[in-house]
């Protein structure tokens, strides 16, 4: 559209149309302030400002899944109506490489390789994020595996993902989407509202309280924002916690501390050799 012909209906219907492909609040508002920076620097923006309004942000940084919930969306994603589809598959990596939606609906054979257990990432949502190298675990090795073996003719540039329409699969096209499989999983898995996206969330939680380092988890997970940073720090310094508790033995000895508190009371504190 030309800029003269943009109005704040066209900016609400983009809105609309972003967050239905499932793009974050914050992300459609930087991408529509991108566009309120072009208009203002031709003076246009005035005209519609106070009719265009920003999509209210998520002030959480996302939800991790306790290991019974885990259990639980695994099972319903492994439903026998998704015998065919990927979908069981898609939430394995998810979980155990903390990719987002859009790097593993983009994933081509030839980023996997399952000899070194690893994985390249393609074009990332931040530039840290793109090329990135994830060593796989036991679990991504599995679900790579089974899938790879669901095919017989596979090419390096086949989409591990492809597109399927009327049951007719085209690997040179990704995957649309599965959102229609995620919601039916997650309500029966009880977690109704879940996003996609907490399964990024829940991988790097679990790394987290593994106790790696901020820099462990940013080669993994790609750009994490310094206010995720802050809040895996405090999951941290709880995994330590639990850690030495677990540890813990009594201090004193039921008759010293009496002692102990009688000497204090008096005055004169005796300590134990």
């Amino acid at each position: 559209m030309l800029l003269t012909d943009i109005s704040a209906d066209d900016i609400a219907r983009y809105q609309v149309k972003r967050t239905g492909d499932g793009a974050a609040a914050r992300t459609v508002n930087m991408e529509t302030g991108v566009l309120r920076q072009i208009m203002r620097k031709h003076k246009l923006w005035g005209v519609i400002s106070d009719e265009v309004k920003s999509l209210k942000e998520r002030r959480d940084v996302g939800r991790a899944l306790s290991a019974d919930e885990e259990a639980a969306l695994l099972t319903a994603a492994a439903d026998r109506r998704y015998k065919d589809s990927p979908f069981y598959v898609i939430v394995v990596v998810a979980l155990n490489t903390a990719m987002r939606s859009q790097e593993i609906k983009m994933l081509r054979w030839r980023q996997v390789d399952l000899i070194k257990r690893s994985l390249t990432v393609g074009k990332s949502k931040t530039d840290a994020g793109t090329g990135r190298v994830i060593p796989l675990n036991q679990s991504a090795v599995a679900a790579f595996t089974y899938w790879r073996g669901k095919s017989t003719d596979v090419a390096p540039d086949d989409y591990v993902f492809p597109a399927c329409e009327n049951h007719k699969i085209d690997p040179s096209r990704p995957i649309k989407s599965f959102r229609t499989a995620w919601r039916n999983a997650a309500g029966r898995a009880g977690l109704p509202g879940l996003r996609f996206h907490d399964l990024r969330h829940t991988a790097i939680t679990k790394l987290a309280e593994t106790l790696a380092s901020d820099q462990t988890v940013m080669a993994i997970a790609g750009h994490v924002s310094r206010r995720m940073l802050e809040h895996y720090s405090h999951i941290r310094m709880d995994a330590k916690r639990k850690a030495l508790d677990a540890i813990a033995q009594p201090v004193f000895q039921e008759d010293w501390l009496q002692n102990w508190v009688q000497s204090e009371n008096s005055g004169k504190v005796e300590r134990p050799n």
